[in-house]
């Protein structure tokens, strides 16, 4: 096995229908510039109501890169 160092960023996602939605944009967005993404971690939470209704979820996500090897 392999030895891996990742390194950790945290993205916050958002949408307007669902919480899992809001997770896969996030980890899309991130992967269009970040390389070897191989885990999150969701850490909150929340939402923005609007006239007693949800308009909004977010998701503040800690997520993993290994690192390029080094030549």
């Amino acid at each position: 096995m392999n030895d891996h160092v990742y390194k950790v960023v945290e993205l916050v996602g958002s949408s307007e229908t669902s919480i899992e939605d809001a997770i896969q944009t996030a980890i899309k967005r991130a992967s269009q510039t970040l390389r070897n993404l191989r885990w999150f971690e969701v850490l909150q939470t929340r939402g923005h109501v609007e006239n007693g209704e949800v308009r909004h979820y977010q998701v503040l996500l800690k997520a993993g890169f290994t690192l390029d090897e080094g030549s």
